[in-house]
């Protein structure tokens, strides 16, 4: 099981209390542009398999919406390979 694997699974299990560099991790992991905000204040999180963008808020803590929403969107990029 790959590190990208531990933290999906832990992701979907307990979506409280993750970091960014969490976020940036997991996104390295499966290939997915994790790019951090340029004037405003949100990461955006892109792959060129999935036409949705996923904005992630800059600020902490990252509320268990947006990780849901990331897990959601790294099951549809591994779908889409």
């Amino acid at each position: 099981m790959s590190r990208g694997d531990k933290l999906l699974d832990s992701m979907r299990t307990n979506p409280r209390d993750w970091r960014l560099e969490d976020v940036e991790a997991l996104c390295r992991a499966e290939g997915i542009d994790c790019s951090p905000p340029r004037g405003g204040s949100h990461y955006k999180v892109k792959h060129q398999t999935v036409t949705e963008i996923l904005t992630i808020p800059a600020r902490r803590p990252i509320k268990p919406v947006y990780i849901r929403a990331l897990v959601r969107f790294v099951e549809a990029v591994r779908e889409s390979a």
